[in-house]
């Protein structure tokens, strides 16, 4: 049935967003020095989404957000050492080791056995490729796709490049906005794992027409058993 399946990397395969979150409330443990304790979660994301025009998407992106607000929010009386903790902070992200989630390598290996596997991943291309290179999981990989954004015409681009139909594409992934709704807006089909620590940035809602080659699953280690059954019922 696919001649194509491609998986996302953060928050699919290994843990992401959690990272995030903890130095997020580290950030707050700053502004609680400087007095500020009221919720900053959607300030910081605005700030974030913002920013997405300008840095991109990963950690760098990320630690330029938090000295951005935490200026903001102390009207610039935030201290050289406290925007130094954020520095460390976001280079202590990017060598944290990768923590690869339960059913992630044994759903590779059999899926490798049957299909032509790549991965899709956005962010800042030396720390995606290390994390990659970390997790053990490129020997899986036909190839590997590191791009700025997950649009249409990005998916449009690499099945274009890899000489497949969207028809004959899967994607994986934890995000609908990004992993799922363009795929499926393309022609091709999903499968969305969900994951509580997804970004809500990463978020969406599935319209109702689109619903017809999308499918869920728990966690990965359902996916072999779910697309063998898929196949057999076409």
């Amino acid at each position: 049935m696919f001649d194509l399946i491609a998986f996302d990397a953060d928050d699919t395969l290994w843990e992401n967003n959690a990272l995030y979150l903890r130095v997020q409330d580290k950030f707050k443990n700053i502004l609680a020095s400087y007095g500020i304790v009221d919720p900053i979660d959607q300030q910081l994301e605005d700030t974030e989404v913002r920013n997405l025009a300008f840095y991109g998407y990963g950690v760098m992106s990320f630690t330029l957000s938090l000295i951005e607000l935490g200026i903001q929010l102390t009207s610039g009386h935030i201290s050289t050492g406290d925007i130094s903790a954020i520095l460390a902070m976001g280079k202590e992200m990017i060598t944290t080791q990768v923590q690869l989630y339960q059913h992630a390598e044994p759903a590779l290996v059999e899926l490798s056995r049957r299909y032509r596997l790549v991965l899709i991943t956005k962010g800042e291309l030396t720390h995606q490729l290390s994390k990659i290179a970390q997790s053990g999981l490129r020997q899986y990989f036909a190839e590997v796709e590191v791009v700025p954004d997950k649009t249409r015409a990005i998916y449009a681009e690499i099945l274009a490049k890899h000489g497949v139909q969207p028809a004959r594409f899967l994607m994986v992934g934890d995000s609908l906005r990004s992993d799922i709704l363009p795929v499926l807006e393309l022609g091709g089909w999903a499968v969305f794992v969900p994951n509580n620590f997804t970004w809500s940035h990463e978020r969406g809602r599935l319209p109702q027409d689109l619903q017809d080659r999308f499918l869920e699953v728990e966690h990965l280690g359902m996916l072999p058993s779910l697309l063998e059954k898929f196949n057999q019922e076409e």
